[in-house]
């Protein structure tokens, strides 16, 4: 059940230049004038991160003077996780990556760049925060959207970004097709997936759930790459009666929603995102910022850090960080990508390949 009440305001919503491979000086010259001599880190990041890197690069660039005396600048890159993946492994020179899926960390890993077992390296799996799946909807909810069965109704338009290249789309695509597996078999059907005596029941539940889907994208009215150009399109040309987004962007703008008529639906049942992050191996051995750019890593799980996130609307690993943002979240039924699909590369395989049943089921 969602808590009642608004939720605090801490940015906004729609914010523009937000293009991959746009670089962004965030964090501290050296000597604090703007004078040349200190160290550079280039993280490339997915859509909605700006904010809690922009605050997140400021902490630790006083962090790592305060610590050895040397100024550093981190710059920015924001996209699609899928199209920054694909840009860092086209050669842009990121020192580390913080994008929105396992999957497109490994895609790095695959082309030579990251070392295959990245997995593991930081605590909690790499992922120093994780966020979820919610609705956006226009004020006073006209059609009455309340849970993932009201995005398939006809009539009702539905805004998500494109799975094949924007990170939180994918997410939003697992947590409908979870959603409709747990209809088909209950509420312990985790536990029904990996039981052979309900392997006939499971097998109608993913046909069901692939029905579900695809009534789900013949909603649909535009795809766009990006959460935040989803956003745009939601928000400022006004197409859609509901978005699906990243809980972490709803949160952060609601003095904004409410300006521009629109209000967040907490769905009861959805998928617990978990944002990744690692060095770039080949990237920082050959300029030199492996120390650098691991501290900044973890600097992500360090009390600070994990404050920061939870400024940011993105729910706190750490569990005595967690435990102080606990009332700023909804309560939500949350599964893993693991316990449903088996982790990312085998979602991946299966939904979103080329020829995968995304590609089966969306017809533009």
């Amino acid at each position: 059940m969602m808590r009642k009440g608004r939720w605090p305001h801490a940015g906004s919503w729609v914010r523009s230049g937000f293009l991959a491979g746009l670089a962004v000086v965030l964090g501290a010259c050296a000597g604090g004038d703007g004078t040349s001599g200190g160290l550079t880190l280039l993280n490339v990041s997915y859509d909605p991160t700006r904010e809690l890197y922009r605050e997140f690069n400021d902490a630790f660039a006083r962090h790592w003077r305060e610590q050895t005396g040397q100024a550093v600048t981190v710059q920015q890159s924001h996209g699609g996780s899928g199209s920054q993946a694909r840009a860092v492994i086209d050669g842009l020179d990121a020192d580390v990556v913080t994008l929105a899926l396992a999957y497109d960390v490994d895609a790095i890993a695959d082309a030579g760049l990251i070392s295959t077992n990245w997995q593991g390296t930081l605590p909690y799996n790499n992922a120093p925060y994780t966020s979820t799946v919610v609705f956006l909807v226009r004020r006073g909810n006209p059609k009455g959207i309340r849970d993932w069965s009201d995005l398939v109704k006809p009539g009702v338009q539905v805004i998500p970004a494109n799975p094949k290249t924007s990170g939180v789309a994918r997410w939003t695509y697992l947590a409908a097709w979870g959603y409709a597996l747990r209809r088909e078999l209950g509420e312990d059907f985790v536990s029904k997936l990996r039981d052979p005596a309900y392997a006939a029941q499971v097998e109608a539940a993913e046909r069901a759930a692939q029905d579900f889907i695809a009534a789900l994208y013949a909603n649909v009215p535009v795809l766009d790459r990006g959460a935040r150009e989803a956003t745009n399109t939601f928000i400022q040309r006004g197409i859609g009666d509901v978005m699906l987004n990243w809980e972490n962007e709803a949160l952060l703008s609601v003095a904004e929603l409410d300006a521009a008529g629109v209000e967040i639906v907490v769905p009861p049942v959805s998928i617990l995102a978990e944002p990744v992050v690692a060095v770039v191996d080949r990237n920082v051995d050959r300029k030199g910022t492996r120390e650098v750019a691991q501290a900044y890593l973890e600097f992500l799980y360090t009390e600070t850090g994990q404050d920061i996130a939870g400024r940011n609307f993105y729910r706190p690993v750490l569990p005595e960080v967690r435990a102080r943002f606990a009332n700023q979240f909804p309560e939500m039924d949350l599964f893993t990508i693991n316990d449903v699909f088996g982790g990312w590369r085998a979602a991946n395989a299966r939904h979103f390949a080329d020829g995968g049943v995304f590609d089966q089921i969306y017809e533009p």
